[in-house]
């Protein structure tokens, strides 16, 4: 199946386009990669901060506000089409990755849970609010995570050094930002950077389209939280209660799942097949064939 870009795509402006603020030099600037990638981090920053907890469906709503502040920094600024925010085919997407991700989580949980690390207990809440309010959370952290460093960072740096560079430094770029949660350290910021950073990266290198990462993102942090285990060092507010025994080498400790030493090896087990495919499928962008 047809990944939804290439990498020539991501290098070339969209024919559709018309960058602006041509002249001078701060319109210079806008338009670098440098420019419309941190333009763009603010205005989707902006986004999540004041939607990212808010009642309801404002999480969601603040994810669709996000996806058009991106789409019109990539349109005006970047001077590209955003075939990997395009709707045909978003949904096929979204369920993918949400297939990985669900499978990613669930075969680490499993794992550790029967080796001894983890014993679950209902926590005895309703479902339906429980459930409804980490949907609709999670999507919006999805989403708006995935436009910041797979849509903009990623793809800014990738236009200057090539795909594999742009994976790297976003890869230590997310472990760092999840240095503020409770039991974070070297070893869980370096976990995070291996399998999300450099795993998610992988996977949009593959399919090209931010409705696939999304999808894993969203299956990977909403099965953490309804089973209750933290999430980067957070507590949530779970269906079940978990108790962690052993080793935190296992278990991830206090900071939880993404510090364990199980999701880690799983998700090199499925980054290499993705960077494998989209090697093949020519979406990985060279250093000599990027925008200077």
């Amino acid at each position: 199946m047809s990944t939804t870009s290439t990498a020539k795509h991501e290098a070339d402006p969209g024919p559709d386009t018309e960058p602006v603020g041509r002249g001078g030099r701060f319109g210079r600037i806008l338009r670098s990669p440098l420019g419309w990638t941190a333009t763009g981090l603010v205005g989707v920053g902006l986004v999540a901060s004041v939607t990212a907890t808010g009642p309801g469906p404002v999480p969601v709503l603040g994810a669709a506000a996000a996806v058009a502040v991106y789409a019109l920094v990539m349109r005006r600024l970047a001077g590209r089409a955003t075939p990997e925010i395009a709707r045909p085919g978003a949904l096929r997407e979204a369920l993918l990755g949400g297939g990985i991700g669900l499978g990613f989580i669930l075969v680490s949980l499993l794992l550790i849970s029967s080796s001894g690390g983890y014993s679950f207990s209902w926590a005895g809440k309703s479902l339906l609010p429980v459930v409804g309010s980490a949907v609709m959370v999670q999507i919006g952290t999805a989403v708006t995570e995935e436009l910041m460093f797979r849509g903009l960072f990623l793809q800014g740096l990738e236009q200057r050094w090539g795909s594999r560079i742009a994976i790297a430094v976003t890869a230590v770029s997310f472990g760092a930002a999840h240095l503020g949660g409770a039991g974070a350290g070297l070893w869980s910021a370096l976990a995070i950077a291996v399998q999300a950073g450099v795993m998610l990266g992988a996977a949009y290198m593959w399919r090209r389209s931010i409705w696939f990462v999304s999808g894993l993102h969203f299956a990977w942090n909403t099965v953490q939280q309804l089973a209750g285990v933290p999430v980067s060092g957070h507590t949530p507010d779970g269906l079940f209660t978990v108790e962690a025994h052993g080793s935190s080498l296992l278990t991830g400790g206090i900071f939880g799942l993404e510090a364990s030493v199980v999701p880690v090896l799983l998700s090199v087990l499925i980054t290499v097949p993705m960077f494998v495919l989209a090697r093949r499928g020519g979406n990985l962008l060279p250093r000599r064939r990027a925008r200077h």
